[in-house]
């Protein structure tokens, strides 16, 4: 961990505010969803909850699932309250493994920090978590938006650079400690926070997160290995694609398979618009 005097005291102070709140607070996947606070205990969402995931950045998709996970950047406050009129939470997502040039904050990213183009997305670069001085003050501040816009929670997304091609020589543990720095400040805020892929981090950060977003898990073959938060009852869903996967397999074979586990699964388009199937 790169840290500056400042930033390792406030990691510190982060985590004892932590155990001040507890592990966790209301569980549930409905009902009308009170707002973040700093000094409240976090949601923590229940096992078999309905979800939709909805990143298109074309509006917030009509209220039907009890958690929508949806961007921290196009969404406003306003919307976020009419999911918790509608007895939803909503989960904040923040991409805090790369750089997207598009963002309003694209500036504050130095350029030591940036790495490889992400496979796929011209427009993203990996960053280099090590230097948690110079990332922690911008995703703090992107939480700190997520808290005060009212969201729940917050998906950070593409933490496992240590498993991609990212032009710098990251870890697993260079990962889960820039992980825990990011779930202490969120928890802080009175925020659940949630796991994107990266199944190898659990032995150690199961007991951190309180949630997992799967990607195409099924079609991959690694679903099973979310089992330390089976362990805790902690909420899994499984996102799979239509590019990959075909309704019919989803339907006979995914769906079943989800629910032997406890987990929720969904069929999605690769763009992540507001198209969903659910099982039935």
């Amino acid at each position: 961990m790169r840290a500056n005097a400042l930033c390792l005291a406030y990691f510190v102070a982060a985590i004892a505010l932590l155990a001040a709140c507890g592990t966790g607070g209301t569980t549930g996947g409905s009902g009308t969803a009170p707002p973040a606070s700093p000094s409240a205990r976090w949601w923590v969402p229940a096992p078999g909850s309905s979800f939709q995931y909805d990143l298109s950045q074309a509006g917030l998709p009509s209220p039907g699932a009890s958690i929508e996970d949806i961007d921290w950047e196009a969404t406003t406050a306003s919307e976020v309250a009419t999911l918790h009129a509608a007895g939803a939470h909503a989960v904040c997502y923040v991409d805090a493994g790369s750089y997207e040039n598009w963002r309003p904050d694209a500036a504050s990213f130095p350029a030591v920090v940036l790495g490889n183009t992400y496979a796929g997305y011209p427009n993203e670069r990996w960053l280099d978590i090590r230097r948690i001085d110079l990332l922690a003050p911008i995703m703090d501040a992107r939480i700190a938006t997520c808290q005060a816009k009212g969201f729940d929670g917050v998906e950070f997304d593409n933490v496992d650079g240590y498993d991609n091609n990212t032009g710098f020589p990251l870890t697993l543990q260079d990962d889960e400690t820039y992980l825990a720095n990011l779930a202490a400040f969120a928890h802080a805020n009175g925020l659940a926070v949630g796991l994107k892929n990266a199944p190898e981090m659990l032995p150690a950060m199961a007991s951190t997160v309180d949630f997992a977003i799967n990607e195409s898990c099924w079609a991959q073959g690694w679903c099973a290995q979310d089992a330390p938060l089976r362990a805790q009852h902690k909420f899994i869903v499984d996102v799979e694609y239509d590019d990959v996967t075909s309704a019919a397999q989803f339907t006979s074979a995914f769906c079943p398979a989800a629910a032997a586990l406890g987990d929720t699964t969904i069929l999605k388009h690769p763009t992540l618009d507001a198209w969903i199937l659910t099982c039935p």
